[in-house]
């Protein structure tokens, strides 16, 4: 299985996962997973993610709430 298949589509319900890159659209992959995600999808993210790319993703982004933001930062210590 490809891992553009493993995606978790509920959080791409916009997206086309089949043509979905893993390492271009990074940012977008990890900002919704870490605002949407379940358990299975956080374990998705992990498993294909650094989490130093999680780290920078979190640090960039402008589309993660404040709250979200506040607890991944305490969970990755940033």
């Amino acid at each position: 299985m490809r891992k553009e298949e493993e995606i978790p589509r509920a959080l791409f319900w916009d997206t086309d996962v089949i043509r979905l890159d893993l390492q271009e659209k990074k940012q977008y992959i990890i900002e919704r997973t870490l605002e949407l995600g379940d358990e299975k999808a956080l374990r998705w993210l992990f498993s294909n993610y650094l989490r130093s790319d999680i780290r920078e993703a979190l640090r960039k982004s402008r589309n993660i709430s404040r709250k979200s933001s506040r607890y991944w930062t305490l969970v990755l210590g940033i």
